[in-house]
């Protein structure tokens, strides 16, 4: 199958198409700062609120006559433009794919080594977020605006989060699993040269022994880090490029004053780090609010929060360790582990957190609602510091491929550390309401994540969607899925491959993800919550139809709540929705007959954590027999607090291969 990498198939077709929307531009610019203008957030309104002389009531009235003029001045241009525009778009492609050619641009990324199913497996992190990139006045009716400044933060952020080293603690003392944000504090992790080993020293309130394994440099344009690894990487496939940290606590809290012994790249300390002065800070403010203190979204905060830990760039020479806290380059999250897995859900076979960071090595995104085209490139720009490979503009425009006339495409998105072989797109042909003026569909993908020894293709396949929106669609939501699931089958069919020419391939995983728009736990959901796809496709939060689990919690946030300031910022939000009172003050709850979810008194009276409508599902059939799939974290993220309403959602695959290490 042919990837896209343009809109048209000629260029004659893309000067024409340009020059159209050059046309329809200015009026479309225009009617969308006018209706914006009208339509505030609430964290204009307390802006203004402090505004005495009424500022912004003035520039209204003056503006709002100017802009009316330009609109109708520029009507019969855009008429002129949108009968070019819109025959032209049955020749348009279903989306774009961009390879990314200067990987020097890629200074986040980590050099991905093929996997070749040796060693007992390897891991694959999969994440999914519905980031509101509306044109800023529709945008505005879910209380987030300045969609273009919004889209680069958001890229900056998803690659800072997915570029730091993957941190994990192993706690072996049976007491106490608990580590407190001072206790990383000094958690360093230097930024060693291609040709040195890299240490790790620390401070510990208590007694601690450390050790660090796995190159975490963070650089991709050194092929002599690929060298040094050798025949080591193949042993730790699954584990690439982590830092694995164990400390057992002893002396009830008492601090050892022993020196940091490091030997062969491992240390082992529970000194304090003694960092240079040269330290690297960069300071990010988000167009939706003002950068405070504690704010680790853009891993550049002042404060380590209570997961986190402190990676800088380390040269000669020493410095006091207040310097270093109030100089960082960015945190890195930690993954809390006991040496027997204690959780507050024993049952669970695997790791749940609630995030202020996305998972590091994060291999595959996949986003919705990136409708407005200038706000996909500008993310597409950022993504691409971390991913290769991305698909966007996604859909189809005004009658071509669907019953009704569509003015914005899918608002898909995907985004791949891996090549991507395959790719196709469906268009839901049964929208209703405003939901049918969009191209919603699904997005299939065939990645290539290695090979066998055998010249074995080994893929996997990855589904995005985003369904029907408006509540009490239930049966329009049921028939998305039913023919999610058919063409799915259909896009797995067709770009199968087993003949000579093309070798055998062995399929790793199967996973779907998307904003389904509707939860586990309403009543009024029924009907989706038995739908024949979660036979097929397990989610790792749900127990079964009307019950997640108990430490799953809602995706969806209260738009009126995004600018306070106990969510303000990833930290305050990863705090907030650790406790249950939090939950009910800042979550959308799932609808019941009896109970409205905008009704915050109420909430206490309904069921689960919020209405979790954002899912990722993978299941165990149709992949290669002798492996195993199952999940080794799942993680709700709060890294884009206050830049959209909807908190992603993060999964980690471990495929088992079921051979044992050489």
């Amino acid at each position: 199958m042919v990837l896209y990498t343009s809109p048209f198939p000629n260029s004659f077709l893309s000067v024409l198409h340009s020059f159209s929307w050059g046309l329809i531009f200015p009026c479309y610019w225009l009617a969308d700062r006018l209706v914006a203008s009208f339509v505030p957030t609430t964290y204009e309104k307390r802006q203004r609120a402090d505004d005495p002389c009424y500022f912004h009531a003035l520039c209204i009235i003056i503006t709002t006559p100017i802009y009316l003029a330009l609109l109708v001045a520029s009507l019969p241009f855009a008429l002129i433009g949108f009968l070019l525009w819109s025959p032209l778009q049955s020749a348009r492609r279903p989306y774009i794919y961009s390879k990314l050619e200067d990987k020097t641009h890629a200074n986040g990324a980590t050099l991905l080594t093929e996997w070749k199913a040796a060693g007992n497996g390897k891991s694959f992190c999969f994440g999914s977020a519905n980031v509101c990139l509306l044109p800023d006045s529709l945008a505005r009716f879910n209380n987030v605006f300045n969609t273009q400044a919004r889209a680069k933060e958001i890229g900056r952020r998803i690659r800072n989060g997915a570029s730091r080293p993957q941190i994990k603690i192993y706690i072996d003392s049976p007491t106490n699993t608990s580590i407190s944000a001072a206790s990383f504090s000094s958690l360093v992790s230097p930024q060693g040269g291609d040709n040195t080993n890299r240490t790790v020293n620390a401070g510990i309130k208590r007694t601690t022994s450390m050790e660090y394994k796995g190159d975490n440099s963070g650089s991709n344009n050194s092929e002599d880090s690929r060298e040094e690894k050798g025949g080591a990487g193949e042993s730790n496939e699954g584990e690439e490029n982590t830092c694995i940290v164990r400390i057992n606590g002893e002396d009830n809290g008492h601090m050892s004053d022993t020196e940091p012994d490091t030997v062969n790249g491992q240390a082992h300390t529970s000194g304090p780090a003694e960092p240079s002065p040269e330290v690297d800070t960069e300071i990010s403010k988000t167009p939706n609010h003002k950068q405070k203190e504690g704010d680790s979204g853009s891993l550049d905060s002042y404060s380590a929060s209570r997961e986190s830990l402190v990676k800088v760039r380390v040269g000669d020479g020493t410095v006091d360790q207040s310097t270093v806290n109030n100089k960082l380059l960015y945190k890195a999250s930690v993954m809390k582990k006991t040496s027997v897995r204690k959780k507050k859900h024993t049952d669970e076979t695997f790791d749940h957190e609630i995030s202020a960071f996305f998972p590091a090595n994060l291999d595959f995104l996949c986003l919705q609602e990136v409708f407005d085209k200038r706000a996909a490139e500008k993310l597409k720009e950022q993504l691409h510091h971390y991913f290769e490979y991305i698909v966007y503009d996604v859909g189809v425009y005004s009658c071509h491929g669907c019953c009704s006339f569509k003015f914005v495409n899918s608002g898909l998105l995907f985004a791949s550390r891996y090549p991507v072989m395959d790719a196709a797109y469906h268009c839901y042909p049964n929208g209703r309401g405003t939901d049918s003026l969009a191209s919603k569909g699904a997005l299939f993908l065939k990645v290539q994540v290695g090979s066998t020894p055998q010249d074995q293709r080994i893929v996997g396949y990855i589904s995005c969607t985003h369904l029907q929106a408006i509540a009490g669609d239930t049966t329009v939501r049921c028939e998305q899925l039913d023919m999610l699931q058919d063409w799915l089958s259909e896009f797995r069919k067709s770009t199968s491959s087993s003949s000579t020419a093309n070798p055998e391939e062995l399929v790793a995983f199967d996973v779907i993800c998307g904003d389904l728009n509707f939860d586990n736990c309403s009543s009024e959901d029924k009907l989706e919550q038995q739908h024949s796809l979660f036979t097929r496709y397990k989610d790792p939060c749900r127990i079964g139809p009307g019950e997640d689990k108990p430490w799953a919690i809602g995706t969806l946030l209260d738009p009126e709540g995004l600018y306070d300031e106990e969510v303000c910022t990833p930290d305050n939000l990863q705090k907030v929705l650790e406790s249950e009172e939090g939950r009910k003050g800042y979550l959308v709850y799932p609808t019941s007959k009896n109970h409205s979810s905008s009704q915050k008194g109420r909430k206490a009276s309904l069921k689960g954590n919020g209405r979790r409508i954002d899912y990722m599902l993978y299941t165990e059939e149709g992949l290669y027999l002798e492996w195993k799939v199952e999940v080794e974290e799942f993680s709700f993220i709060t890294q884009l607090a206050g830049l959209t309403d909807h908190l992603p959602v993060a999964m980690r695959l471990m495929v088992s291969t079921g051979e044992d290490d050489p």
